[in-house]
């Protein structure tokens, strides 16, 4: 009896290909591919999403890859493309944390109040776009958007089937749109922030022209920082909500149906 093990190079080089795929979005993509998590234990996810995934996105990839080698770079240069376009667009909607809590930190005084940003390589950012961060991982965790994200991924062999052109131009379409969607929804959670801001510079303007002995400086700065905690104490909720609203979205457009 004679056992064949010929199919083990092709099905080695499919899942290398699907590995380059799902392992560049998974890098990438938020909640999953945050710098947080251990690059070991990501890569660990990667490798069990793509076993998972493997008995579906396999017989999408042509016959005989070990045959021809050129097809295979073309291929893993095609899949490499696809996973980081997918995973950038995702991963551009969590700046809108970071971009408001900036805008947030300047209304409120807290501008210069710099921390580490756990969510972003660690590098230095306002404390509430810090807060905002974490937060909003968290309750991407809690309300289980996460496996929208998987979806995702189990998605993206549909929407993008391997062997195919990668759409550059689509790519950078939405890439545009999307960051144009972060500011907009940065600029829309710090709103209240904005219109309270006006409003009490505004105030302190007239009561220094009432009043041109009075140190307004020293008045100022710690009502304003009092304002601000009282108004995100205040809206967190309904911000984050909003948020999670946006990232649905953002991820829904890479999820067939």
């Amino acid at each position: 009896m004679t056992i064949q093990l010929d199919f083990l190079p092709d099905m080695a080089a499919a899942f290398m290909l699907m590995f380059a795929r799902l392992g560049t979005m998974v890098m990438l993509l938020p909640a999953l591919g945050e710098t947080t998590i251990p690059t070991r234990f990501r890569l660990t996810i990667a490798l069990a999403l793509t076993m998972v995934l493997y008995p579906i996105g396999a017989p999408l990839y042509p016959a005989n890859l070990t045959a021809n080698a050129p097809q295979l770079l073309t291929l893993l240069g095609g899949e490499l493309a696809i996973g980081f376009g997918i995973g950038l667009c995702a991963k551009l909607i969590t700046s809108a944390l970071q971009t408001a809590g900036v805008i947030i930190a300047n209304q409120s005084g807290l501008a210069f109040a710099l921390g580490s940003d756990l969510a972003n390589d660690g590098q230095q950012g306002a404390l509430y776009g810090n807060f905002m961060s974490l937060l909003g991982i968290t309750m991407v965790f809690v309300t289980d958007t996460h496996y929208l994200v998987i979806a995702a991924l189990h998605d993206s062999f549909s929407v993008f089937p391997p062997g195919i052109a990668p759409p550059v131009g689509d790519f950078a379409a939405n890439a545009t749109e999307t960051v144009a969607h972060v500011f907009s929804i940065a600029a829309r959670m710090s709103a209240p922030f904005l219109v309270v801001g006006l409003v009490f510079y505004f105030g302190l303007g007239l009561l220094n022209k009432l009043m041109p002995q009075m140190q307004i400086f020293f008045i100022a700065m710690p009502v304003n920082i009092a304002i601000g905690m009282f108004l995100l104490m205040a809206l967190i909720a309904t911000l984050m909500m909003f948020y999670l609203e946006h990232f649905q979205e953002s991820l829904g457009k890479f999820i067939v149906g």
